[in-house]
């Protein structure tokens, strides 16, 4: 089998290989802000440009290249599109049954203020969730419980996005850092430590910018306790986990305390001017505490679901890794991206139906099916009803991740990675954005972390800063991204059923998604040159 070389100058002029590699992703951004377009068919179309800047401007074999695209598709398709479809599919149950209003009546219990009520969703309850599921499951629920809370729907998307930031880099029991680990040969708990030390100052800030976002200063000044107490609460138990226990427990301890002390909070303090929630029905105690139960049991499967044994017993009775024709080890990255002897690149189509997370979230929802009175049958057709609801959903996803994966095995992404990479000492800040810009890309700080881990700590030797400050930085920069990349923009927008404004939530969230993205390159600009910052760098 012949193995093609990506080449990362096709053109000969740096300037005219970056231009012609970011046409496709400036192109995706465009329409969709424009709004001119169905967000389905701007991604279709940004697809049928990127095929032909891989193989036009980047000569990748055709085969190799629609080999790619098929693996995207199904990538979007299982496990990500399995995960919405099965937890949009929970969601409409528990809003037919009217449990999910229950539910909104028991967060005014807890707590009668909706400022309040946004950090503990969005905020303490999403990064909980990131914990335990990721892949845009934090996303669909805290929008569609922010709806049901009186929050407009794409105020609710934007709110839910950008809390969905500090979170991410230790989401689904810490893999984005297991990965990164893997791809640069870094220990584990060299890039934990790192990447907490980085967060934690951004665990403090990102409650109150979420604040901020919602009712401007003066919104912040009435429940500023509140933020603080969520933020502080959140990034110290980040901080220590992260740096004495490694990646995989962070977000679900942090996010579980960070509740706990709100609550805590609320019993002793309570803002002067309440911020009126949505009405909710008054409702028994009964029938506030089974509000809670579809998502006590779909947490407990999830969390189930996701340890390692688990997994690996699941596989053992059903999984396979399929080989995609034309691309697996059949394409070689090339230095300075990757060392010199490196191998050709795996593409292994893992289709693990009984280990992947949106099946544990099916037998959840099955399980909360019964419990709120659906029979086999009435479940069936609410599920088959829920594919029609998320037909253009999965679409989209499957289009986005088509494209991701042309642009990753091309070549291309590398290409506006190194332009980057050629900044001389200024690398620390826009290496940042390297990372910022690869989950723009992909839509996953894991998948940035494959793309560019490697070209981060070859380049920081270059440069003579540190290989974990700069690997740490492509996940923590990577973060800021997440608001930003158009699956997570389509999974919000499907949880809160407002599928055709996509347009208008990344309007609202880009300038959140750029200002984050620069304040993480400046601190780690700071950590590599400036004391008493450089004294935060994992040796």
């Amino acid at each position: 089998m012949s193995v093609w070389q990506q080449n990362y100058d096709p053109f000969g002029n740096e300037v005219v290989s970056t231009i012609v590699a970011a046409i496709p992703v400036v192109l995706l951004l465009g329409i969709i802000a424009s709004g001119k377009l169905r967000i389905h068919l701007a991604a279709l179309l940004a697809f049928v440009v990127a095929l032909g800047v891989a193989c036009g401007g980047f000569h990748m074999p055709l085969n190799s290249a629609l080999g790619a695209a098929a693996n995207g598709v199904g990538f979007g398709l299982f496990p990500i599109g399995w995960l919405i479809l099965n937890l949009i599919f929970l969601y409409r149950m528990t809003v037919e049954k009217g449990w999910f209003d229950a539910l909104r009546t028991s967060f005014s219990h807890i707590a009668p203020d909706k400022r309040i009520q946004l950090i503990l969703v969005a905020f303490c309850f999403g990064a909980f969730f990131e914990g335990v599921a990721g892949f845009g499951a934090p996303v669909a629920v805290s929008a569609a419980l922010l709806i049901q809370l009186g929050f407009e729907p794409v105020e609710a998307c934007v709110l839910s996005l950008i809390a969905n930031t500090a979170p991410v880099a230790f989401g689904s029991l810490g893999i984005p850092i297991i990965t990164l680990s893997k791809v640069t040969g870094i220990e584990v708990m060299e890039l934990s430590k790192m990447a907490g030390r980085q967060l934690t100052l951004f665990c403090f800030v990102v409650p109150s910018w979420i604040m901020v976002a919602h009712g401007g200063w003066r919104a912040l000044r009435g429940v500023w306790p509140v933020t603080l107490v969520a933020g502080v609460s959140f990034g110290i138990v980040q901080l220590i986990i992260s740096n004495k226990f490694g990646p995989e427990m962070v977000d679900i301890a942090g996010g579980l305390v960070a509740m706990i002390c709100v609550v805590l909070l609320l019993k002793v303090w309570k803002p002067k001017d309440v911020e009126k929630p949505a009405e909710g029905h008054q409702k028994s105690g009964t029938v506030l505490k089974r509000a809670w139960l579809p998502w006590i049991i779909l947490t407990v499967t999830i969390f189930i679901w996701s340890q390692p044994s688990t997994k690996a017993v699941l596989d053992g009775v059903f999984s396979r890794k399929i080989p995609v024709p034309a691309v697996h080890n059949a394409i070689v990255r090339t230095p300075p991206v990757v060392p010199v002897d490196a191998k050709p690149e795996e593409a292994l189509y893992n289709l693990n139906l009984l280990s992947a997370t949106g099946t544990g979230i099916l037998l959840a929802a099955i399980i909360s099916g019964l419990v709120m009175g659906f029979s086999p049958l009435g479940m069936l057709k609410r599920w088959l009803d829920t594919i029609v609801h998320v037909r253009f959903s999965l679409l989209t996803i499957a289009a986005m991740m088509a494209l991701g994966f042309v642009t990753k095995y091309s070549g291309s992404d590398a290409t506006l990675g190194l332009a980057l990479a050629h900044t001389g000492w200024l690398y620390p800040f826009f290496g940042t954005l390297l990372g910022w810009l690869g989950v723009a890309l992909t839509g996953s700080d894991t998948s940035s972390n494959v793309l560019f881990g490697s070209l981060q700590t070859i380049t920081a030797n270059q440069v003579g800063v540190s290989p974990v400050l700069m690997a740490s930085a492509n996940t923590v920069g990577g973060v800021m991204g997440k608001m930003i990349d158009a699956q997570s923009i389509v999974v919000a927008s499907t949880a809160a059923q407002v599928y055709g404004r996509e347009s208008a939530v990344l309007r609202r969230v880009i300038w959140h998604s750029l200002a984050l993205a620069v304040l993480v390159g400046v601190l780690v600009f700071l950590q590599a040159y400036v004391w008493p910052f450089t004294l935060m760098v994992v040796k």
